[in-house]
């Protein structure tokens, strides 16, 4: 439900606020060591460290960033993160990531 926390794997939950028209947004908490699994969608996706230490993998690369830093993952491009230490992102989609909302 949107606005409300939930839990999307183990130690990383989610709140997905209200979209605009073209663009979403969410807060991702995870606790040290938990991991956003490898996938894939068709959005543009802008992440910023709002705290903590993240491993980003986008295809075969891997990307450390941490608290105020922002990575860019292109659509389409498989991606996961894992927790370095426990930390807060904020990721935003365009489009907007109709599956989340359903």
């Amino acid at each position: 439900m949107l606005g409300e926390w939930e839990q999307a794997e183990p130690g990383v939950r989610r709140k997905i606020f209200t979209p605009g028209k073209n663009i979403m947004m969410m807060e991702v908490q995870l606790e040290k060591g938990a991991e956003g699994n490898i996938h894939s969608h068709p959005h543009e996706q802008i992440t910023y460290c709002v705290q903590g230490t993240f491993q980003f993998t986008i295809e075969n690369e891997t990307h450390i960033i941490h608290t105020g830093q922002t990575i860019v993952i292109p659509s389409n491009k498989r991606h996961g993160v894992i927790a370095l230490e426990a930390g807060i992102l904020v990721d935003t989609f365009t489009p907007v990531r109709e599956d989340l909302l359903s």
